[in-house]
This record gives structure tokens, sequence and C-alpha cells, in this order.
């Protein structure tokens, strides 16, 4: 790694040990590193865990289609869109499985103690999560896409108990949101790839600009 690798290196281990998200291991397991660079151009640690993910046995639970999704959304007026908090992130690893997300670097051998990106199991166990928490309102007034929310509503009056409803029982569940990204009371909303409104969904045009370019 170059020596500003290892020092962004230095500075994302510290973090997630703040945190609490990962802790030093002696587990015979240790996948590789990486970073990913994001949209701002700073990058993100990530886990190799391909050679896991190949031994590890799928959660076979289903992802909605975003066209089924959105297929519920038919008459809504005003939509709040909530982000989860480092969602996956949010979920405790078994102590038994703890020791299979060890992962080696320069500084040390780390092991995650919460639900990391780029386990195989991670994108489908959120979901469940998720269909549980929001049961009973899903299709009626919330869509979920593994962490991403959308609530809907026909009326602003019903929206006050749509969108009171969806953070309250997030709150019960100690589910944490992002409220720097929140985007609440919106006629119009860019949800999944598209932009939904009363008139019309479509794909949102900033996302076919990037393919273009």
């Amino acid at each position: 790694m170059a020596p500003t690798e290892l020092k962004e290196l230095k500075v994302q281990l510290q973090e997630l040990l703040d945190k609490g998200y990962i802790r030093p291991s002696i587990s015979p397991w240790g996948a590789p590193i990486l970073f990913v660079k994001k949209k701002d151009d700073s990058v993100r640690l990530c886990i190799d865990y391909r050679e896991l993910n190949k031994l590890t046995i799928k959660n076979r639970y289903p992802l909605p289609r975003i066209d089924d999704l959105f297929d519920q959304l038919q008459g809504a007026k005003v939509f709040s869109k909530i982000d989860l908090w480092s969602g996956y992130h949010q979920l405790k690893i078994k102590d038994d499985d703890i020791p299979k997300t060890a992962f080696r670097t320069r500084y040390g051998h780390y092991e995650f103690l919460v639900m990391s990106f780029r386990l195989t199991k991670a994108p489908a166990t959120f979901m469940e999560l998720m269909n549980r928490v929001f049961h009973d309102m899903l299709d009626t007034s919330v869509i979920v896409f593994i962490d991403d929310i959308l609530v809907y509503s026909k009326d602003k009056e019903t929206h006050v108990m749509n969108l009171r409803a969806a953070l309250q029982r997030l709150r019960k569940e100690k589910l944490y949101a992002k409220f720097t990204k929140y985007e609440f009371w919106l006629n119009e909303v860019a949800f999944l790839g598209h932009v939904v409104s009363v008139e019309e969904i479509k794909v949102d045009p900033s996302k076919i600009e990037a393919i273009v370019k």
C-alpha cells in the first residue's frame, strides 16, 4: 500500500474500533483488504470476503423486484425517504461466526462484531429484518429495499400518521436513521434509481447521465 493508503487505513481501523464494530482477533481466518473510491473521491476500507462467501450457505430470502415496489405507490402524493445509519452495521453477528469475519492488515488482525458490507448473506438478512420490522405497514404506507425506506401517503394528514408510525417503529427496534440525509414531505423524490412523483415514476436522469459519461 502507498503511504497515503496506510495513513487512511490507520484512521478507518481506529474508527471501526471506537464504534465497537471490530476488535483484535486471533482467528485462523484472515481475508485481505482493499480500498474502494467513493463518489467524493474519498476511499472506504473493504474486506475481500470472496473465499469466505464461497463456503457460506446462502440466505435465499428473496429481495423484492423494484417494479413490484413501485406498483404500490399508485395514488401517493406525499413522500418521505429515510436512510439508515450504516445499515448492515446495526446487525450483530452470532458469537460463533465472529472469527470467520477476521481480516488481516499491516497493523494487525481484526474481526467484525457486526455485519460487514461484503458478506454474501448481508443483503438478504437485512431485507428479512426490515420486512419483519415493517410487516404491517408494507404496501400500505411503507416500501423497503434493504436499508432504503420510503414512506408514502395520499394526503398530508395521513402522512403525519404514517411518518410518525414508521419513525416510532425504527425507534422501538433500535434501528437508527441518518437524519443528515433524510428527505421529508416531498411531492417528488429520488428513490432506487428512479424519480417518483404523483404524475409518474421515471428513471433518474442523473443515473442515465452517469452511464453515458
